[in-house]
């Protein structure tokens, strides 16, 4: 009897961790960590998609903002997490271009986490403060070479999308501007309008506002065509062939996520992407939604790593 005892409880013991490693996803609620400030695209994204997929998956869905360190902060956070499908990052071509600009960052992306779900993509307008003498991009480039040194431009921080428009612009043009960072977009919108800094790439839909009412002066944006936000204005690349300038989304976990929990991530995001909805509120919101499948995503953030090193040394940005 002592024998069958001590059998049966070895028995038990093994069967434990096994029946652990079996318990069904999700097990609680999900973090959606946000290594940028409250408001942005990022925030925005994240939000939008934690309703519907609460919905889905049956369990609360929380939007955690850790910004700081060029968004290294929270994404060591999820990077260290256990990768067990309850916490995601919601990250951005911000994390590709620190690939490069960031060496001592803590963690590799692609080594680190692992690529989920692409979200959206949505490109800029370049606007400038009504006392700067430019009502188009060649009157900005030619103001900027007559007053070499002298002209600033904000950005929501180093290695941002937007700092790094900025930069590849210069470039591109043959000109030669300060950047001026701020700790997010709100500081950086609010020193454009007040004249603190007269010139900036922001989002379209924050700033056709302001365009709208005489606050500041857009120029040009920075898609391959006009935007339907801001038909009157040309695309950049009308002035500056080969121009192009976007700032993507996408979700990725810790690595060693498991493929069923990382494919059943994809379909609910691809689903809610697909939606005549999300579809309306993305257009709305000046983005476009771009559902693709993991391994697709995963190829992406390959190639975008890639392209931003070129961009990088394009505009001979230092690394950090």
């Amino acid at each position: 009897m002592q024998r069958r005892a001590f059998l049966a409880g070895v028995a038990g013991a093994g069967a434990a961790p096994r029946a652990a490693r079996a318990q069904p996803w999700p097990a609680r609620a999900i973090r959606i960590v946000v290594p940028f400030g409250l408001g942005g695209s990022a925030d925005v994204a994240a939000r939008f998609l934690a309703e519907p997929l609460s919905a889905a998956l049956g369990v609360p869905v929380i939007v955690e903002n850790r910004p700081g360190g060029g968004a290294v902060i929270g994404t060591e956070t999820v990077a260290k997490a256990a990768p067990d499908g309850h916490t995601l990052l919601l990250m951005s071509n911000t994390h590709t271009a620190n690939e490069t600009l960031l060496p001592n960052r803590p963690y590799v992306l692609l080594r680190d986490l692992a690529p989920v779900a692409a979200v959206n993509v949505a490109y800029h307008v370049l606007a400038v403060h009504p006392s700067i003498p430019a009502t188009t991009v060649p009157e900005l480039v030619a103001h900027v070479k007559a007053n070499p040194g002298r002209v600033d431009y904000a950005s929501s921080g180093p290695g941002t999308p937007y700092h790094i428009a900025g930069e590849v612009f210069c470039a591109l043009a043959g000109i030669r501007m300060n950047h001026i960072p701020f700790r997010g977009s709100n500081e950086a919108r609010t020193a454009l309008i007040s004249g603190q800094v007269p010139v900036m790439f922001d989002a379209i839909p924050t700033m056709r506002e302001q365009i709208a009412g005489g606050r500041v002066r857009g120029l040009a944006t920075t898609g391959p065509e006009r935007s339907a936000l801001l038909p009157d204005l040309p695309s950049l690349a009308e002035v500056i062939p080969g121009y192009e300038a976007s700032i993507w989304l996408g979700l990725m976990a810790p690595a060693g996520l498991p493929a069923p929990i990382a494919s059943r991530l994809n379909a609910e995001v691809n689903r809610i992407l697909g939606l005549p909805s999300t579809r309306e509120a993305q257009a709305r919101a000046g983005a476009q939604p771009t559902p693709m499948a993991v391994e697709a995503f995963g190829a992406f953030l390959a190639r975008d790593i890639e392209r931003q090193r070129e961009w990088i040394k394009l505009a001979r940005i230092e690394a950090g």
